[in-house]
């Protein structure tokens, strides 16, 4: 039979986008490239960003409506072409004005060591070069101020610009405000979300951040009501998820992941760190003993299609590290230095990357149908 552009848009009219409910024509999504040599045909689908939780299932669909509704025999060679809307710029009514780059450090649950892979990344990012900052926002279990050894920090009003601003402490070359400094260290912290909320967001703007190339913030575990705040006060360029290999982690990383990409909160995923990826006791380096399974960070990265930033060992070092106050980044010598500080230069590397998608006039192609 002959094939036509006629052919191809029928058919696609008869797949729906999900997040809005029209057919792919009449969104718009249907790129104006449509190329037919023989039975082989090639065009573009257009999405409005590069983590859209629907490009799988709707260029299935399409695939299967051509064949369907066209003819069997059509051989498929298109793209899916990302167009992205410009970021959303910190002004000077907002948050942070002078911060280029704002990641969250998250967790479905808590243990996996979240806090300690934020308090590395920062301290590796800030012996970089860059300007760090470092929000703990995990405000029922604030725990910054032990591993930068700042605990008995009390962080003074500072006066700048005709406003009084909080001073973050600042140490190993980052600068960090946490609850943590303004509560009893031996009481639990009974807030109601709202409270919380409002806690963080004071530090967040009346803190006395400056210029910064990247604020970092170590988020509660989970997925809760200060999550939605965090997102709705700050434009956050990416999400970092933390998790062991074991399954009932990773679970709870898959849910985190989706709460990040759902329509309330809609956060690019930066991509996934596997902690305690195996255990290397010091007097035998180069061993591994896979404790808690082998791979499942990897599995998971595969499975939803983000990248998979690194691997973190078990190493007695880390955790005397974080309790002394000393983070292993400080060290790049050795091997979880050395691991943090390549952790860093994927993150610098895959910001830099999510940020170039954010040209206003860029459109880039990604993946194959």
């Amino acid at each position: 039979m002959n094939l036509y552009p006629k052919l191809i848009l029928d058919a696609l009219t008869k797949v729906r986008y999900p997040g809005t409910g029209k057919n792919l024509v009449e969104a718009g999504m249907v790129d104006d490239d449509i190329r037919i040599e023989g039975r082989r045909v090639s065009f573009s689908l257009l999405f409005a960003r590069p983590n859209d939780p629907f490009i799988r299932s709707v260029v299935k669909a399409a695939e299967a409506a051509i064949r369907t509704y066209v003819s069997p025999e059509v051989e498929i060679e298109g793209r899916i072409a990302v167009t992205t809307p410009p970021a959303p710029k910190n002004d000077a009514g907002k948050p942070l004005p002078q911060v280029e780059n704002i990641i969250a450090i998250a967790s479905g649950k808590g243990g996996v060591g979240k806090s300690t892979v934020a308090a590395n990344l920062a301290v590796a990012l800030a012996a970089a070069g860059y300007r760090v900052g470092l929000l703990d926002a995990d405000v029922f279990g604030p725990s910054q101020p032990r591993m930068f050894r700042i605990e008995d920090a009390r962080p003074s009003l500072e006066a700048v610009d005709g406003r009084e601003l909080i001073g973050p402490a600042v140490n190993y070359g980052v600068k960090v405000l946490s609850i943590g400094f303004f509560v009893d260290p031996d009481n639990a912290v009974v807030w109601r979300g709202a409270m919380a909320g409002n806690a963080l967001k004071q530090l967040i703007g009346d803190g006395n951040w400056g210029a910064l190339d990247y604020f970092l913030i170590d988020m509660p575990p989970g997925t809760s009501d200060i999550h939605l705040t965090l997102v709705q006060t700050l434009a956050i360029t990416g999400v970092i998820v933390v998790s062991t290999p074991q399954e009932v982690a990773l679970a709870d990383a898959r849910k985190a992941i989706s709460m990040f990409r759902g329509e309330k909160i809609s956060v690019p995923i930066l991509g996934l760190v596997e902690n305690m990826s195996w255990f290397t006791p010091a007097e035998l380096p180069g061993n591994r003993y896979y404790i808690f399974g082998k791979g499942g960070g990897e599995r998971l990265a595969a499975e939803l299609d983000i990248p998979l930033l690194g691997q973190i060992p078990i190493v007695q070092s880390i955790c005397e590290s974080g309790d002394r106050g000393t983070p292993a980044a400080l060290q790049p010598e050795t091997l979880t230095g050395a691991t943090f500080l390549a952790l860093a230069g994927q993150v610098v590397e895959h910001t830099a990357r999510r940020n170039a998608h954010l040209a206003p006039t860029q459109r880039t192609k990604t993946g194959r149908m």
